[in-house]
C-alpha cells in the first residue's frame, strides 16, 4: 500500500513550495488517477516518488508496504518496486535497449536478492515479454528510444515494465503525445501488468486515458494538495467542467 501522508515538498534550491499537504492511499490492486490543472504538482508527485534529487521533501512521508521512501535512493526505491514511466522518455543514442534492459534487470534482481540472468535467460525472457506486449523485436535492436516515435517509446516503457516486475507503477502522462491509436496499444500492454499485488497511480490531464485505463480511483490536485476525490466517473465530470472549480483552492494555498 502506497501512503503519503501531509506530504509537502520544494525545490531544493528555491524557498516556494510545490506540494502542500497531500494525503493519499493507493491499496495494492488498484490503479487510482490524479487529474489536475497544469502547475498543480502532479509531475512534482511522479517525481519524487521516484526519488529525484532537485526535490527536497520538508514535511510529512511517503511509505510503500509501511516502509518510508524518504531516505531511500532512487536504485533502493527501484529496489523496493518503484518504477516510474517518464512523460517524454530519453533517447540515448549510444546505449543498445537490451544492454540497457539486461543491466537494469539484473541490478534490481541482485538488488533483490535474486539470482541474475544468463544471457540466454534474458533474451529468452525479453522476447517472451515483448510478443506478449506487441512491441517488435526490431525495437530491440536499436539504441535506446533512438529515432522511435512517442508510441514506440511508450511500450519500451511498459516492456522495462513488465521485466522489472514492480510493485508500485506511477505513469507520468503517458497519454501525453499519442495519438489514438498509440494511447489504446499503450493502455492494452498497461492493462496486461494490473495485479492484486501491483498499485498503480495514474497522472493525466485528459479523461480519454481512462476510458482505457479504467481507475478505482479519481484524484484532482489543485494548489499542491488533492481537492477532491471519487469514482471513475468524477474523470467525466471533469471532462465536461474543466478545472474552474478548483483554481479558487489553488489560489487559497499560493
Amino acid at each position: 500500500m502506497l501512503e503519503l501522508k501531509n506530504l509537502h515538498v520544494k525545490l531544493a534550491e528555491e524557498d516556494k513550495p510545490i506540494l502542500k499537504g497531500v494525503n493519499l492511499t493507493v491499496p495494492k490492486g488498484e490503479v487510482h488517477a490524479i487529474m489536475g490543472p497544469n502547475g498543480s504538482g502532479k509531475s512534482t508527485l511522479a517525481y519524487v516518488l521516484a526519488g529525484r534529487s532537485d526535490y527536497e521533501v520538508t514535511e510529512g512521508d511517503i511509505l510503500w508496504n509501511g516502509e518510508s521512501l524518504l531516505e531511500m535512493a532512487p536504485d533502493e526505491r527501484a529496489a523496493k518496486g518503484v518504477f516510474l514511466a517518464f512523460q517524454y522518455p530519453m533517447e540515448i543514442p549510444g546505449v543498445a535497449t537490451m544492454t540497457f534492459l539486461r543491466t537494469a534487470v539484473n541490478a534490481v534482481r541482485k538488488k533483490r536478492g535474486l539470482k541474475e540472468y544468463t544471457t540466454p535467460e534474458f533474451l529468452k525472457r525479453v522476447r517472451q515479454e515483448a510478443a506478449a506486449l506487441g512491441v517488435a523485436e526490431d525495437m530491440l535492436k536499436r539504441p535506446l528510444n533512438a529515432g522511435f516515435s512517442g508510441g514506440e517509446k511508450k511500450r519500451m516503457e511498459v516492456l522495462q515494465m513488465s521485466l522489472l516486475e514492480p510493485t508500485l507503477c506511477v505513469l507520468d502522462e503517458t497519454d501525453s503525445g499519442l495519438d489514438i491509436d498509440a494511447v489504446r496499444i499503450v493502455s492494452e500492454g498497461v492493462n496486461k501488468l494490473r495485479s492484486p499485488e501491483r498499485a498503480m497511480l495514474v497522472i493525466t490531464h485528459y479523461q480519454r486515458l481512462l476510458n482505457y485505463i479504467v481507475p478505482d480511483q479519481v484524484h484532482v490536485m489543485a494548489g499542491g494538495a488533492i481537492a477532491k476525490s471519487g469514482g471513475k466517473e468524477l474523470a467525466l465530470e471533469l471532462e465536461k467542467s474543466g478545472y474552474a472549480e478548483f483554481l479558487p483552492k489553488a489560489l487559497e494555498r499560493v
